[in-house]
């Protein structure tokens, strides 16, 4: 069994973006430049966005942190994406989910300019990238791909099996899966929550991926030997005995399915951490973008 470790390659990225950074500093370019906009004071959401702004400044981009109260209107954050959208200065902004309950998540997505969605969640570049076009690969799939990429992880004629289909991860992957090229060219079956025989079908799989967020869903009896497992589930655990008051866990039974496994990725430490790098690589890609574009 081979461990997927996206908390080491991630930190391999950021060297590679950090050197790229440093070429354009002495080039007298413009560096890259992220902000990200946040409404309230959601714990997970913070921290998410904190070590987003720590890790630009680690790679030498500059970043804003654009914080609203929990009160704010609709139109209030409609008001301030379109001023971050004219902001000549941002090479890409996102918008940390979940929204408060009174502003419209969909509006909100659908008012970021494509060119500067570097979380891949408008239509334009969903639709590009269901086209095999060049665009913003959502980020938390596009550190799949690179995890399956540096470790050579085969994907062609592989049967793949995708837990969950949100937008965000699931229905992204099954499209990336089955695309032609590496890592792709699979045969993929997107099962959910009104799957039948859902067991029988993962059974199957060369390639499990689980976006699900249901904790040690996937059992060691429920994949075949050799199979590659990437866990996509973070769930905090409630735990009194541990210092934080909870534990975090992934969808798979780590403990018993890495017996089975070629592969396999860890809950810290695997797909979350890559998450973070390629959101910094589609900034980097936004700036040299936009440079090209004058």
């Amino acid at each position: 069994m081979e461990l997927l470790d996206g908390k080491k390659v991630s930190n391999q990225i950021k060297e590679e973006i950090a050197a790229e950074v440093a070429k354009m500093r002495e080039r007298g370019e413009k560096v890259p430049h992220l902000a990200a906009v946040i409404v309230g004071n959601d714990g997970a959401s913070l921290t998410y966005v904190g070590s987003k702004v720590r890790s630009c400044e680690k790679v030498g981009f500059e970043s804003t942190l654009v914080q609203l109260p929990s009160t704010t209107s609709e139109q209030e954050l409609l008001k301030k994406i379109e001023e971050l959208n004219q902001d000549e200065d941002i090479d890409g902004f996102i918008v940390q989910l979940p929204l408060p309950e009174q502003i419209n998540t969909q509006r909100v997505l659908l008012a970021v300019d494509p060119d500067k969605d570097v979380d891949g969640f408008h239509p334009t570049n969903f639709g590009k990238m269901a086209l095999d076009m060049s665009t913003f690969i959502p980020a938390t799939p596009f550190g799949i791909l690179e995890l399956l990429e540096r470790y050579k992880v085969e994907t062609k004629g592989k049967h793949t099996v995708v837990i969950g289909r949100s937008h965000i991860v699931g229905r992204p992957m099954s499209i990336l899966m089955g695309r032609k090229g590496w890592p792709g060219n699979s045969t993929v079956t997107l099962t959910h929550s009104h799957t039948k025989n859902i067991t029988q079908i993962i059974s199957q799989a060369d390639i499990v991926i689980s976006a699900l967020g249901v904790p040690n869903f996937l059992k060691a009896e429920m994949v075949k030997d050799d199979a590659v497992i990437i866990d996509v589930g973070i769930t905090r655990v409630p735990d009194e005995t541990k210092e934080k008051g909870y534990y975090i866990t992934g969808d798979v039974d780590f403990e018993n399915v890495s017996k089975k496994a070629a592969y396999i990725t860890p809950v810290p430490g695997g797909v979350g951490p890559m998450t973070i790098a390629m959101l910094l690589k589609n900034t980097l890609l936004a700036r040299e973008r936009h440079r090209s574009q004058k």
